[in-house]
């Protein structure tokens, strides 16, 4: 098996960036999620009530943050001193928010009051304490470091909506950040720990899936193929404590260093059972 895709999102809920290596920090790959839209009160803002954030394109520059959408452009720079108490879920952070100026050429760009914030260095969350077995360092993705997807089962469930009469969908409906080329589906359910260029990831809790995967990456609009139907005839999570339907794992790397396109991934350790799904007839 081999690393098939490799993708950043430096603002939460705005386009992806693949890219050909990336640097592994324990609280993700380097330039995933360390920006983030927000309310004027701190609240995470994603895709899920604000689709308009999917035709936004963001690059890093330093400790900079340059935007684009649809042909507009932004360069958003932050006072280390000028912080924001914001959350994820319930998930306090306190961050470096962008002068007013700024948010209020984004806020006039999204339609609605907004600010935008950064995971400086000055930042710390720790997350999945139930899950990774110890407190694992977080920017600000929904509650763990890194999301693993594979090719055979984004090929399973395209071969479910193809039989529904519904398009496939791509994998960016995931926004995954390691894609892993395996042929057999829902393989990684059995996956404990893989390894990559000397590096561990521990798989630690699947992904519940929402709205987001309805949507189209590039514009927003919810067309196209629907997951949530595809992926409900047989990947309806019967536990509890990750409700709804299922597709990736959440991932806690185990150190740090640089993974590639093309890198050989090896299953170090694997679970004696899958995790429970409900039967549909």
């Amino acid at each position: 098996m081999k690393v098939e895709g490799l993708n950043i999102h430096p603002l939460k809920s705005g386009r992806a960036i693949p890219v050909e290596s990336a640097g592994v920090r324990l609280d993700g790959l380097a330039g995933d999620r360390r920006f983030m839209v927000v309310e004027p009160d701190g609240r995470f803002i994603t895709q899920r009530e604000l689709q308009a954030l999917a035709r936004v394109e963001a690059t890093a520059v330093g400790e900079s943050l340059h935007l684009e959408m649809e042909g507009r452009q932004l360069l958003a720079s932050f006072d280390p001193e000028d912080r924001l108490d914001v959350t994820v879920w319930d998930s306090p952070v306190n961050a470096a928010v962008a002068d007013e100026a700024v948010n209020d050429v984004l806020s006039d760009w999204l339609a609605r009051p907004v600010r935008l914030v950064h995971m400086d260095a000055r930042a710390e969350r720790l997350e999945g304490e139930d899950w990774a077995g110890s407190p694992a360092p977080v920017a600000f993705a929904d509650g763990f470091p890194i999301l693993v997807t594979t090719t055979g089962s984004l090929a399973d469930l395209n071969r479910t909506l193809l039989a529904k009469g519904q398009e496939p969908v791509g994998m960016d409906r995931f926004r995954t950040n390691i894609l892993v080329s395996c042929d057999e589906p829902w393989a990684e359910d059995l996956w404990e720990s893989i390894e990559i260029n000397g590096i561990a990831f521990d798989f630690v809790k699947p992904c519940a899936r929402c709205i987001m995967t309805t949507q189209d990456q590039m514009t927003g609009e919810r067309i196209g193929g629907n997951p949530i139907q595809g992926l409900a005839e047989k990947r309806m999570s019967a536990d509890r404590r990750v409700p709804g339907v299922l597709f990736g794992w959440n991932a806690v790397p185990r150190g740090e260093g640089e993974v590639r396109l093309g890198d050989t991934v090896r299953v170090t350790r694997t679970r004696s059972e899958r995790w429970p799904m409900k039967v549909r007839a």
